[in-house]
């Protein structure tokens, strides 16, 4: 049987509704606090609800949180909104990139993980199966401690470059994978490495069908795209309206030029909002709502302007994909 891992619970595809694929709601990055970044730090649960009611008030029902275990989660936090609000959250298990290692692992995790200075000593430490263990408890027993399980696993790598602990991180999730068959998200620093990241999972066994690619938007190259979509994967362009990497009509058009060679089944889309000054209620950004309140009218003008049919085209992005993306099969 086919099933959606929400953190409150197993539910059918059909139950997804329209899906954010890709944000962070709750989080204090260790790396990030020790460097005093408040920018990266979202410690208010009030303001993260005034967002998540826009997206709910908008239509939206699902969010997925990608936030791993070294991005300094709020599990329990990110529960109490989801429950308050009644919205759907796919959590996320797994491990980012390795820069984010050098930070000191918090006291609460050590006695999940190990007594270790870093989460960086942690990993060199840790054997790939003990690796895959903690990843498969995370799926089938619960973060951190708590009733709360992930939907996906994740792995990460740099920027143009792979590290040998990442390549060890993303064989623990393609195991993790294979015995608990959730979906694997991949982060790809500024949208690199994505075969190369192929290449290690299809190494591991892993058919690649069941697998999303973060970030795409920040590499905008139609032909590293249909190389990534020949082994049937899903690309997730979930930088919306984050201008300072791409004007929107450039992300605009190449989901469109996807479309019109017949990839519209591939395509995710959300906003990785990481930062306070993306949200709407804490630092008077573009918030939540900015996909199905301005995003979504822009895509199907112009998507109808291109003669193809933008509502079809949005629940696609925004449902049907989802719904076959984080499916347990």
């Amino acid at each position: 049987m086919s099933f959606v891992r929400t953190i409150f619970g197993d539910i059918s595809p059909e139950q997804m509704g329209i899906t954010y694929s890709h944000e962070h709601l709750l989080c204090e990055p260790p790396y990030w606090v020790e460097r005093n970044a408040d920018d990266l730090i979202l410690d208010s649960p009030e303001k993260t609800k005034g967002d998540m009611e826009d997206f709910k008030r908008l239509g939206g029902k699902t969010i997925v949180d990608a936030t791993a275990i070294d991005y300094g989660r709020n599990i329990k936090g990110v529960a109490e909104l989801a429950k308050e609000l009644d919205i759907q959250i796919i959590a996320t298990a797994g491990f980012n990139k390795s820069f984010l290692w050098e930070a000191k692992l918090p006291e609460h995790l050590k006695p999940i993980v190990g007594d270790y200075p870093t989460y960086q000593q942690w990993i060199e430490n840790a054997s790939v199966d003990q690796l895959t263990r903690h990843v498969i408890s995370e799926v089938m027993e619960g973060l951190e401690g708590t009733p709360y399980k992930a939907g996906q696993v994740k792995a990460g790598t740099g920027y143009n470059s792979i590290g040998p602990l990442e390549i060890k991180t993303i064989e623990a999730v393609a195991a993790a994978h294979h015995e608990t068959k959730a979906p694997i998200h991949l982060h790809t620093e500024a949208g690199t490495m994505a075969l190369e990241q192929i290449e290690i999972l299809e190494k591991a066994g892993v058919d690649i069908s069941y697998v999303s690619f973060g970030h795409m938007d920040r590499n905008l190259d139609f032909y590293y795209y249909e190389k990534i979509l020949s082994h049937n994967a899903f690309l997730c362009f979930d930088g919306m309206g984050k201008i300072k990497y791409a004007p929107e009509s450039a992300r605009v058009q190449i989901i469109l030029d996807l479309c019109k060679k017949g990839y519209e089944d591939h395509i995710l889309i959300s906003h990785d909002l990481a930062r306070k000054s993306y949200y709407k209620n804490y630092g008077y950004g573009i918030g939540l709502k900015f996909i199905l309140d301005k995003w979504a009218p822009r895509f199907m003008e112009e998507a109808e302007t291109a003669g193809l049919d933008g509502k079809m085209l949005l629940d696609k992005f925004l449902i049907h994909n989802p719904a076959r993306c984080y499916t347990f099969k």
